[in-house]
């Protein structure tokens, strides 16, 4: 496969065009912040949000041909999704080099108050900084409209370390996570890249 061939695409259609973030009102963002950390709190007194392991130390290469590092995962007990998607956001860091980013991974576990209480929270796969710097999140979430206005209120908090022009997300509707790391486990080592396509897995290992 050369550079300019596609790469095998299991997920459809690829979801709703990625998209910068068009921010909430700061004094909404702040009401479901505060909201979301409740919610979270009771989430953590009920013993209902976990940290498996299972996906701890997984790779995934993703279609422009960059990679990323699972290191944590925080999962929420609740039904199954009736409207499942696939939620990925991607940012960069402001001003962070070198240890700073073990720091960061490290204390990344303080912001859970910032998302695993909002409306349509299933789970979240952090992952590493890829070859360009860029960070990850990789959701799965109950609703395309509660996963972006999500989006639209964690513009806010990742302003205050990220730089503003790498923050976009993608929302794949109708996705199952573990089907979609299943699927792309399933397609081997990646020869080809896609420019520009950074939210696809090609393959996972």
């Amino acid at each position: 496969m050369s550079a300019s061939d596609p790469v095998p695409n299991p997920f459809g259609s690829g979801g709703e065009p990625d998209d910068r973030p068009e921010p909430l009102a700061l004094h909404t963002v702040l009401l479901r912040l505060a909201r979301c950390a409740g919610r979270t709190a009771g989430l953590l007194a009920r013993r209902r949000l976990h940290l498996p392991t299972g996906n701890k130390g997984r790779t995934i290469i993703f279609a422009d041909g960059t990679s990323a590092v699972i290191y944590r995962e925080t999962v929420a007990d609740r039904a199954e999704p009736a409207d499942p998607v696939i939620l990925v956001v991607e940012f960069r860091l402001r001003g962070v080099r070198g240890r700073g980013h073990a720091l960061f991974r490290a204390e990344s576990l303080l912001n859970t108050p910032l998302f695993a209480g909002f409306p349509g929270f299933v789970s979240k796969l952090w992952l590493t900084a890829d070859e360009a710097g860029r960070y990850r999140g990789f959701y799965q979430w109950d609703g395309a409209a509660s996963a972006r206005d999500y989006v639209r209120a964690l513009w806010w908090p990742l302003t205050l370390v990220s730089e503003r022009p790498s923050i976009r997300y993608r929302v794949l509707p109708g996705l199952h996570r573990d089907e979609v790391l299943a699927a792309a486990a399933g397609q081997g080592p990646s020869t080809g890249t896609v420019a520009g396509v950074w939210w696809l897995p090609s393959s996972v290992s």
